[in-house]
């Protein structure tokens, strides 16, 4: 169920990170030059063009989520929010764990559902933080232990 990203997936993948983006984001940063103007598919999908070699999905029919992994790090890992708690996001971080070996991640502060995901799965919260990009918010780094 989880493979290497295609071609044919980047604009899946780009729409399962702009409605994540959306729900969850939005409501934090309430940017809406970024979240409906400059956020789009296309641009994004071209974007995920240049990261194929370190995009992985969740697909059994239909891509449902993805993670994309750069050496030991999860970069990013989201699954389209209708089939949150289906049990693809575990399946994603665990297959990154498993099979690159990944230990660690950024996460943002304010994003407590992640951290609680993230947390059971062995990741742990530690005192590394970093400001966001342009944003008075901060990322945390989480270690698996």
């Amino acid at each position: 169920m989880i493979r290497k990203a295609t071609a044919e997936d980047l604009a899946r993948i780009a729409e399962i990170r702009i409605f994540n983006y959306r729900m969850y984001f939005y409501p934090i940063f309430r940017s809406d030059i970024y979240y409906f103007c400059e956020l789009q598919v296309p641009s994004l999908a071209e974007y995920f063009a240049g990261e194929m070699d370190r995009l992985y999905v969740y697909d059994d029919g239909a891509v449902k989520g993805y993670v994309m992994i750069n050496g030991t790090e999860v970069v990013n890992l989201f699954v389209e929010p209708v089939l949150h708690g289906k049990g693809i996001g575990s399946a994603l971080l665990e297959y990154a764990v498993m099979e690159h070996g990944a230990d660690h991640l950024w996460v943002l502060e304010k994003n407590r559902d992640a951290i609680r995901f993230y947390e059971r799965h062995g990741f742990r919260l530690t005192p590394e933080k970093k400001p966001e990009e342009e944003t008075s918010e901060f990322l945390i780094m989480m270690r698996r232990t």
